[in-house]
């Protein structure tokens, strides 16, 4: 079941299409963002946050360069350019029983990326 919906989440990613994430997303799912200090909670915080983070670190050069799969999760090792810095980072998720995502962490580094993508993710945040 996880490859299944690892490959719906790749797709989301691929296309830049964020309207897959409703059938994704478990109503009470928990995403920890690398630069925001508390867990948002819900379907509609969490889809608004991956929204926005598929358009920033979207683009031609974004690539999942590791997977490490489990039973009923992943991690996600990616890089991208953006802006001129290389941001390196992971994406930790986590599904349910049903197969819903549940827990969605990201992580990233270094410090110069992590700047960016607070100003980046803002800005998409306020539009």
């Amino acid at each position: 079941m996880v490859s299944t919906k690892l490959e719906s989440w790749h797709n989301v990613v691929r296309t830049r299409d964020a309207s897959g994430l409703g059938e994704l997303l478990a109503e009470d799912v928990v995403f920890y963002s690398p630069v925001v200090h508390t867990p948002q909670v819900g379907k509609k915080s969490t889809t608004m946050y991956l929204a926005a983070a598929v358009q920033v670190f979207g683009n031609e050069s974004f690539k999942y360069v590791r997977e490490v799969i489990g039973e009923s999760d992943a991690v996600l090792e990616f890089e991208t350019e953006i802006d001129g810095i290389i941001v390196n980072g992971v994406d930790m998720i986590r599904w349910n029983d049903d197969g819903k995502i549940v827990e969605f962490k990201v992580m990233v580094r270094p410090l110069k990326a992590i700047n960016l993508i607070h100003q980046k993710m803002a800005a998409m945040l306020k539009a």
